[in-house]
């Protein structure tokens, strides 16, 4: 019997920002343990709690090493537990531009989109409309930018911190604010990276906790 993997990674497979770390994870075969934070498992929401200052998840515990942020973990998995430059480029200038990237699909999409998430969560029957509409004009502004940075970004199958962060974030968001027809690149750009193995694994994944999705649980997907 093989020994479980001392690299453990505290999250939920319906999270999006989990599966920004499961995707580079599960690309590159790296061994861990999943430990899923739910009401079964209350050791496992305390390491999450003593970890960062808000007690959020993803986390990676690997030896003394407890790492919060996934986009710091994503790092961390480059430099430490695959080939180094993998998912962020050595050379300097690659690297910014990567990083930037990273941050839009963070903070321009997820972020922006767990907006109308939350108000729907707050109150389902009567969420604040000002809030959602100003969040939709948001989103469909930066589903516009990235229609013309895919001019220059064609689909590919290696997955770097680009795909980790742009996979779940227009997963969901297309689910909260649907992807226009007038934004062909970026709609056949999520299709081609749902397909990619590692985050199809996620997609099927989560497939049991959409109902808990407070838009709906497409099933288009």
């Amino acid at each position: 019997m093989n020994p479980e993997p001392s690299l453990e990674l505290f999250g939920h497979p319906f999270s999006s920002y989990t599966w920004k770390v499961l995707i580079p994870l599960y690309a590159y075969d790296v061994p861990f343990a999943f430990r899923i934070i739910d009401a079964e498992h209350p050791e496992h929401a305390e390491v999450v709690q003593t970890a960062g200052p808000l007690g959020k998840f993803p986390v990676l515990r690997d030896g003394e090493n407890l790492l919060f942020e996934a986009t710091t973990i994503v790092e961390y998995i480059d430099r430490h537990l695959i080939a180094p430059g993998t998912l962020v480029p050595e050379d300097p200038d690659a690297a910014t531009a990567i990083r930037m990237l990273d941050r839009v699909f963070d903070n321009y999409v997820m972020n922006v989109m767990q907006i109308v998430v939350n108000e729907y969560i707050r109150d389902s029957k009567n969420p604040d409309l000002a809030r959602c509409a100003e969040a939709r004009a948001q989103l469909d502004r930066v589903y516009a930018w990235l229609e013309g940075w895919l001019q220059f970004y064609p689909p590919m199958d290696q997955v770097t911190l680009i795909e980790c962060a742009a996979a779940p974030s227009l997963f969901y968001s297309d689910w909260v604010h649907p992807i226009p027809e007038d934004r062909p690149r970026l709609r056949q750009w999520r299709a081609h990276l749902l397909s990619l193995p590692s985050v199809a694994r996620c997609v099927e994944d989560a497939r049991p906790f959409r109902a808990y999705f407070p838009l709906g649980a497409p099933d288009r997907d």
